[in-house]
């Protein structure tokens, strides 16, 4: 799977990022050089390796998750630009206007 230069345009323009055209090809080819060496880890025989469950191995002892006092919700809310039947009420921000 290739990016072309295409695509960078388009996720450029769902972040709102402008760029050069020099700036999309040099995207494009560092994408490419991403994609290609990913690709490179799906030749390496896997045989009998266990899959992990975190790249790091840590000794480090967790915590006993204990329940403590907390905001009640009108604390929480209190300070909030804008609350609806007890939640937080935002702009919606997906399913805009792509450009």
């Amino acid at each position: 799977m290739k990016v072309t230069t295409a695509e960078v345009e388009r996720i450029a323009g769902l972040a709102k990022l402008a760029f050069s055209q020099a700036e999309k090809e040099q995207f494009t080819a560092e994408f490419n050089r991403m994609l290609d060496y990913v690709g490179k880890l799906d030749e390496l025989d896997l045989e009998g390796v266990e899959p992990a469950t975190h790249p790091l191995h840590s000794d480090a002892p967790l915590r006993e998750d204990v329940v403590t006092p907390s905001l009640s919700r009108e604390e929480a809310l209190g300070n909030a630009p804008a609350a609806h039947d007890g939640f937080f009420s935002v702009p919606k921000v997906i399913g805009g206007e792509e450009g």
